[in-house]
């Protein structure tokens, strides 16, 4: 749902809407850390990062926070115009408006965080906050300490250089290798294309951590709010601020 960006400033208790134009027109506005003078521009409340005078501004409002353990064959997107699963199909029971934190793709299962916070999606995917997310990967073939060592500095692709990975090697079958992977970008399909680059294309891959939020047993298509602990947690990442939890879980 989008509205005027002096409606926003407005129901934030910024200002009046009129008041509120003229900070827009003053150039004291932000909108995903780009300044905004017109007074048409529509904002996303739920996802957008609005800011006055270098600071975020929210309408007030409970937030939520759920992990779900995403299967393959899901879309992680709010709907889908096609009309495949997307994961808010998952949701049973969530009354809240909530949407994905980043992307999964279709074929990869495991940890997907959804929220209504705008700020919390923003700090978790902008690679300058260098939030890590932990990926299984089964692999083709024998993976070799050279090629451990491209992933650690960086592979070049079709959009350019990736960021350093960190990368351990689990354990090796005849003919394929599962390894551990920590990136801290959000290319599409990106653990795929590396390691495709290397020579050792994806058998399956799974998210397992995003930051300190793992699935801690979560079973495949169960999903569960957030406990205190990763409250406080997200808490550190977001800088201090009252956060409502929920104590409800899914054990469908």
């Amino acid at each position: 749902m989008q509205m005027r960006l002096q409606k926003y400033l407005a129901q934030a208790g910024i200002a009046s809407r009129r008041a509120s134009e003229k900070l827009i027109l003053q150039g004291r506005i932000k909108v995903n850390g780009i300044t905004i003078k017109e007074l048409g521009t529509k904002v996303n409340p739920e996802s957008d990062i609005i800011e006055v005078d270098g600071k975020i501004c929210r309408i007030k409002q409970d937030y939520v926070y759920i992990l779900l353990n995403k299967p393959k064959g899901i879309l992680t997107s709010v709907k889908d115009p096609f009309g495949r699963p997307t994961v808010l199909e998952l949701l049973k029971g969530v009354k809240d408006r909530v949407f994905p934190v980043g992307r999964l793709d279709k074929d990869t299962e495991g940890l997907v965080l959804l929220t209504n916070d705008g700020e919390l999606a923003y700090k978790i995917t902008h690679p300058k906050f260098k939030v890590f997310k932990t990926y299984i990967a089964h692999v083709q073939g024998i993976v070799k300490d050279k090629d451990i060592q491209a992933l650690k500095n960086g592979i070049i692709l079709e959009d350019g250089m990736t960021s350093p990975a960190k990368v351990e090697i689990i354990k090796f079958f005849d003919n394929s290798t599962v390894l551990q992977l920590k990136i801290y970008e959000g290319r599409k399909r990106q653990i795929r294309r590396m390691c495709a680059a290397i020579g050792h294309p994806i058998i399956n891959l799974k998210r397992i951590e995003i930051g300190n939020l793992s699935l801690n047993g979560l079973k495949v298509g169960q999903w569960r709010y957030l406990n205190r602990e990763e409250i406080n947690y997200i808490k550190k990442i977001k800088g201090e601020r009252n956060l409502d939890y929920h104590k409800k879980s899914n054990s469908k």
